[in-house]
């Protein structure tokens, strides 16, 4: 192409004769407008770097399908080897195996090397009691891994792969989690570049995976034109319309209306703000690192050194007891306790004080909301509260002194290290973290339009059948539950083992109830007593978040 178009310019306009000047320009002149705007982003940002083998993760949809064409034309100028990612989820029977041809043709048709996988989404889910999309993103960013993992020859198939995120993809994130409620990290929605990592090794680092979202940049629209402009078809996923999911909505309904009633420049606006929330994360990680070991000081608890018979050195932790050293050897928080300097920490403006606070729980590994940061900022302002001590989650303690603010790991002689047992007060319409179960609950109110449509009933509560004040906890024994489309209740560790939830995540398993009974189980439908009745004015929707909300 470039040589053919070479030949005509120095036949009818007289180019220099430097070739390597002649074939830029022509080069240039050649590409899609879009793929130059492209090729410019991905050089400014280094998202690549010659030499890459960047597999691109095509659904055979609009964007991906696009991502591909664009990055064929740029390869050669990227000094990139491209080849074609795809995974059947297995959830449209039929259609998927569809995609997947459309795909594999797509790859075959260009010449390039297609690395396929497949695997039971839905199954997986009610597995692991993640909702579909959530499902979905593990099985394909596990394959992602997989595909970065080093072989026997100790070199990996691909260096990164790239997928089909666009701006309005980050418009529509923002604004769901804005909607949802969350801190400035939530904010950046969806990063640039990011690495995810495998489970089937003890080294990260032997199945990292870098994703990087190259389209970050473009509108929707911007693709499908250049689609239809060179010709390319593509594969439509009916379920990016069903109502069900909470970004289809957002998609169709609250956008639209956002830009025609409000702001036409809405999506860019959305995704300015998720850059911005980035450069501040940025900022502020750079800023928490700085404090570590200057405002923040950690220690061994002196429980832990007299368990051991160790002296005041810091060294690695032997217990002395075998219960204990079960409790030290479990994954969870820190056995560490952290001490912030009060001087330092009063000294500074409130927005680095919730700063430093939230960064010793981020470190220590337990979670603390923004309820939390502000309690412990008040606790910390009085004087009158030295000596006195106050809770926090997974069982830990924050002790007020004449001259520091003392983070307390749990004394693990004679508690776990993460307990059971736990119970929240649920705000309805709210939500609170449940980090014993390592999720947050969520309570939702739903006005009756159109009888409910784009709701799943099963998981919908009449609000006329059940009080406003619930309670979410660990199931204990003895608790019993009736899910529909079942004969008769259970006992809830039965329907857990039907599920093969069993271990440690079975013990905090959380479920919601109100004035002593159990009216929603994690991950099964609600009663059908208790599910909206003909002439319902209003319901309740109960759903688990995972961290991926946030």
């Amino acid at each position: 192409m470039v040589e053919h178009l070479l030949r005509i310019a120095e036949r009818r306009i007289g180019f220099p004769q430097n070739p390597a000047v002649t074939t830029s320009w022509l080069y240039h002149a050649s590409v899609h407008a879009l793929a130059q705007t492209l090729l410019d982003h991905i050089r400014r940002t280094e998202l690549t770097k010659p030499g890459d083998r960047v597999g691109v993760a095509v659904s055979g949809g609009a964007d991906s399908t696009a991502l591909l064409r664009l990055l064929l034309e740029l390869r050669d100028e990227l000094g990139i080897v491209l080849s074609v990612v795809h995974f059947n989820h297995e959830l449209r029977g039929a259609e998927s195996d569809a995609d997947e041809r459309f795909v594999a043709e797509l790859a075959h048709r260009h010449d390039l090397e297609f690395h396929l996988d497949s695997g039971d989404t839905a199954a997986y889910a009610k597995e692991r009691q993640l909702s579909l999309e959530a499902a979905a993103r593990d099985l394909r960013y596990a394959y992602f891994a997989q595909l970065a993992s080093p072989h026997a020859s100790g070199t990996a198939q691909l260096d990164k792969v790239a997928t089909a995120h666009t701006l309005d993809d980050q418009a529509e994130t923002v604004l769901m989690r804005m909607i949802r409620g969350t801190g400035l990290r939530g904010l950046g929605g969806i990063y640039p570049r990011m690495v995810v990592e495998g489970e089937d090794s003890d080294e990260a680092s032997e199945t990292a995976a870098e994703i990087i979202r190259l389209l970050l940049g473009v509108r929707r629209r911007e693709l499908e034109a250049y689609l239809r402009e060179i010709r390319q078809d593509w594969r439509e996923d009916a379920t990016n319309r069903d109502p069900h999911f909470t970004r289809n909505r957002v998609r169709a309904q609250l956008l639209p209306l956002l830009e025609r009633e409000f702001n036409p420049s809405i999506t860019q606006t959305l995704a300015e703000l998720s850059d911005i929330a980035r450069t501040e994360e940025d900022y502020w990680d750079n800023e928490v690192a700085g404090w570590v070991g200057t405002g923040i000081h950690w220690t061994e608890p002196e429980w832990a050194r007299a368990a051991a018979g160790k002296s005041n050195d810091l060294v690695q932790l032997r217990a002395s007891a075998p219960e204990l050293d079960r409790r030290l050897q479990q994954p969870g928080p820190l056995v560490m306790n952290a001490a912030v300097d009060l001087l330092w920490l009063h000294s500074e403006p409130r927005a680095v004080q919730r700063r430093i606070v939230k960064a010793v729980g981020d470190l220590a590994g337990f979670p603390l909301e923004f309820r939390h940061v502000e309690e412990i900022l008040e606790f910390a302002n009085h004087e009158p509260n030295a000596g006195k001590r106050l809770s926090l989650p997974l069982g830990w303690q924050v002790e007020r002194k004449a001259q520091e603010l003392l983070f307390l790991t749990p004394d693990l002689r004679t508690r776990e290290r993460i307990p059971e047992d736990y119970t929240y007060s649920l705000p309805v319409p709210g939500r609170v973290m449940i980090p014993e179960a390592g999720v947050a609950v969520e309570a939702l109110m739903i006005p009756a339009s159109s009888d409910f449509a784009g709701y799943n009933r099963d998981q919908l509560l009449d609000a006329a059948l059940v009080s406003k004040r619930l309670v979410v906890r660990n199931w204990r024994p003895g608790d019993r539950f009736w899910p529909a489309h079942t004969k008769a209740p259970k006992k809830i560790k039965e329907l857990l083992q039907e599920r093969h939830i069993s271990g440690e995540e079975k013990k905090r398993w959380p479920v919601v109830s109100c004035e002593e009974e159990v009216i929603w189980l994690r991950g099964f439908a609600v009663p059908a007593a208790l599910q909206p009745q003909a002439g319902a004015i209003e319901a309740i929707l109960l759903r688990a978040l995972d961290e991926d909300w946030l």
